[in-house]
């Protein structure tokens, strides 16, 4: 599925007979390119934020839109959210999934790096959710989902900074569906185990015996093989379309079955 060519797909309404508009953070490379695929294909509007615009970008569909930002900038989240108010005229899908990986060792980790994944993982995100909220709870309707990890509810070595930033935005999750339920704003998470992106053949590349590492992953799976991006931005489309319109304050798992070990 390409994020670039306009879809056949019937498109999808939910307000008054419009189509519905979904934002996607981090949305123009791995998961974050497959999600924004997977909206676009369901008939979603659909906004995508990044550093960079990915190659092939289809500037003739009106119905994409690539914003060029750095979500740590000050302010940068409000500005995002007017920009797709601007081009759409409403938000009804917020996808946090821009995100930042980091390994290194407990005592090896400097709080100046710490505060740079969480700066990305989870107070990103968070600012994100506040400047939506504001446009949904004036719409009477909206649904954010956070891109979590297996790593909110497991332990692993070297990932504990990265484990934390995911853990923090799981919690904010669930109070923030309690919190904005009454504005009928829904908020889950997914949270992928390992998924075949490049991520995962930068990390396999560094080991000893990238082969022998890749097999030790996949024999820890019950299903025996890793996640693709499909599978994940699957997830997120149940999520945010309207047959979910009932579930709040969820954390669905894509991991093949590992976390339920």
């Amino acid at each position: 599925m390409s994020l670039f060519n306009d879809p056949a797909a019937g498109e999808t309404t939910g307000n008054a007979g419009g189509l519905r508009v979904a934002l996607v953070t981090g949305g123009t490379s791995g998961i974050g390119a497959a999600i924004a695929a997977r909206l676009r294909a369901d008939g979603l509007r659909v906004a995508i934020t990044g550093r960079t615009a990915p190659p092939g970008l289809d500037a003739t569909d009106p119905n994409l839109l690539f914003l060029k930002y750095d979500l740590t900038e000050p302010g940068a989240p409000a500005k995002i959210v007017d920009d797709v108010i601007a081009r759409f005229g409403r938000l009804d899908v917020l996808v946090n999934n821009a995100g930042r990986r980091h390994a290194g060792t407990i005592q090896e980790t400097p709080l100046e790096e710490i505060a740079a994944v969480f700066e990305v993982n989870t107070f990103a995100a968070m600012a994100m959710t506040s400047a939506a909220a504001r446009v949904m709870a004036a719409q009477h309707e909206g649904t954010i989902v956070n891109m979590i990890s297996r790593l909110a509810t497991i332990g692993v070595a070297t990932l504990s900074t990265y484990s934390a930033s995911k853990g923090a935005l799981l919690a904010y999750t669930r109070a923030a569906a309690i919190e904005l339920a009454p504005s009928n704003i829904r908020v889950n998470a997914v949270a992928p185990g390992m998924t075949s992106t490049p991520l995962i053949d930068d990390w396999l590349s560094d080991q000893p015996d990238p082969g022998q590492a890749l097999n030790a992953v996949v024999d820890s799976v019950p299903l025996g093989r890793l996640a693709t991006t499909e599978d994940v931005a699957a997830a997120v489309s149940y999520l945010a379309s309207l047959d979910a319109r009932y579930i709040t304050g969820i954390s669905i798992p894509v991991d093949g079955g590992y976390t339920a070990q």
